[in-house]
């Protein structure tokens, strides 16, 4: 994975905080640009079923209950 470089979730300093994560890390399907399965993503519009289906939104979305977050606003 190294060939791909720093994730954009990891820097992603605007979502911050939110589901209580740092940078983008818990948020990462609202991240475009995203490394997944050892492939660049796209935006959310383009990647959004196989977000919905992925083991760590689905653990996110159920540890932060009725905060979580799918957007950021």
């Amino acid at each position: 994975m190294e060939e791909l470089g720093v994730c954009p979730a990891t820097v992603d300093s605007s979502s911050d905080g939110l589901n209580g994560g740092r940078n983008g890390g818990r948020i990462c399907w609202a991240v475009s640009g995203t490394f997944c399965n050892g492939e660049v993503q796209g935006t959310f519009a383009e990647k959004r079923m196989s977000c919905m289906n992925c083991d760590f939104f689905r653990m996110v979305k159920r540890e932060e209950g009725r905060s979580f977050l799918l957007l950021p606003g």
